[in-house]
């Protein structure tokens, strides 16, 4: 089992900055990939961007591209997205997932998930 935490969601003005952490523990050299999927106010879950825990290949969203960027920390079993230019748009809960899965933007892919981080962006 793998436990995913969270933090560093909030409120922020558009043009902003702010960034996440996903802190791993429990048996997390069982992972292949770890990746940010977030769902905004009556939409369904998506993909953000995701990184291979080995090789520390990314991947990204068209929509973030170029303003997110995600990373990790293997001695901390840690990854973190730092968002920057935030829009409006990006409000929503943004969730940790992690997984042995190949293809990175399909939820069933990732076997956890972590309790999901707020972060609003104020026009």
């Amino acid at each position: 089992q793998v436990q995913l935490v969270e933090s560093g969601g909030g409120l922020v003005q558009a043009g902003g900055a702010l960034r996440l952490s996903c802190a791993a523990s429990g048996r997390p050299f069982s992972i292949y990939t770890m990746g940010w999927f977030r769902q905004g106010p009556g939409k369904e879950r998506e993909f953000v961007a995701a990184i291979r825990w080995s090789g520390g290949r990314t991947y990204y969203a068209d929509s973030v591209k170029g303003r997110f960027t995600i990373s990790r920390d293997n001695a901390k079993n840690t990854m973190y997205l730092q968002m920057s230019s935030l829009k409006p748009e990006d409000t929503a809960v943004y969730y940790c997932a992690a997984g042995r899965g190949v293809v990175v933007t399909t939820l069933g892919e990732y076997n956890y998930w972590g309790q999901g981080t707020q972060v609003t962006v104020s026009s």
